[in-house]
C-alpha cells in the first residue's frame, strides 16, 4: 500500500505543519479559514529565511514581523538567533496558528492585531529590524508598504522583504532603489525545496 502523505516537515530547523495535519484541521474547525490569506506556510516565508541566515544577525535582536500569517519567519529569528519577535496581522484569527507553531519550535512570540499601514514611526523605534514576505500582493498595498518602509528608514530600522516577484512587490522595490539606494535582487534556493524570488532590503546603516 502506499504510504500516506507526509503531514509536517522540517526547514531550516523549524517544524512546521501542513493543512493535513490534524492539529491544523481541528483549528480551522474552531476558527474557520483565515481571511486574509494567511492559510498555509507561503514560499516566500522559506525565502527569507535563507536571505536572513546569509546576514550575519546578531543575537537578541528586536524583530517585527508584519503581515505574519502563520509567524514561521519570525519563529525562525527567535529560534536560530534568540531574537525578540513581536507577529502583526490584520486578521487575529492566524495568530492561534502562529502559537502553535512557536510553541511546537519551543519559543515564544508575541502578537499584535494590526494593519501595516497603521503602524507609526514610534512604533517602529524600538524594532531593530522588520521582516515580511508575500505582503504586496494588491496595488491597494503598495503606498501603504512604501509609507511602512519610509518610516521605519527615518527611525534608522531596516526592512527584509521578500516575494515572488510580483508586479506590485516590484514598484514598491524600485521606489525603495530610487529613495533609499536599497538592495532589490533575485535569489535563489535548491534547499529544502528549490525555488526563486525576490530580496528587498533597505538598511539605513548601508545608505551611501
Amino acid at each position: 500500500m502506499p504510504s500516506k502523505q507526509a503531514t509536517s516537515r522540517t526547514a531550516f530547523g523549524l517544524t512546521m505543519r501542513k493543512n493535513t495535519h490534524p492539529h491544523m484541521r481541528r483549528l480551522r474547525r474552531q476558527l474557520g479559514e483565515a481571511d486574509i490569506h494567511g492559510n498555509k506556510v507561503w514560499h516566500s516565508s522559506l525565502l527569507l529565511m535563507d536571505y536572513l541566515k546569509t546576514i550575519d544577525m546578531e543575537p537578541g535582536l528586536r524583530v517585527l514581523e508584519i503581515g505574519s500569517g502563520w509567524g514561521l519567519s519570525g519563529i525562525f529569528c527567535a529560534k536560530r538567533y534568540d531574537a525578540q519577535v513581536t507577529a502583526l496581522d490584520a486578521d487575529p484569527k492566524v495568530f492561534p496558528y502562529l502559537a502553535y507553531h512557536a510553541a511546537l519550535n519551543g519559543v515564544e512570540v508575541e502578537t499584535w492585531d494590526c494593519r501595516y499601514e497603521k503602524v507609526r514611526k514610534k512604533d517602529l523605534e524600538p524594532f531593530d529590524l522588520v521582516i515580511a514576505s508575500d505582503i504586496c500582493f494588491w496595488d491597494s498595498l503598495i503606498k501603504p508598504l512604501q509609507g511602512l518602509i519610509n518610516r521605519a528608514h527615518q527611525v534608522g530600522t531596516r526592512v527584509i522583504v521578500t516575494d515572488p516577484g510580483r508586479p506590485t512587490f516590484t514598484a514598491v522595490a524600485e521606489w525603495c532603489e530610487a529613495k533609499f539606494d536599497a538592495y532589490h535582487t533575485p535569489w535563489e534556493m535548491k534547499r529544502p525545496q528549490a525555488m526563486v524570488g525576490y530580496i528587498l532590503d533597505c538598511d539605513p546603516a548601508e545608505e551611501d
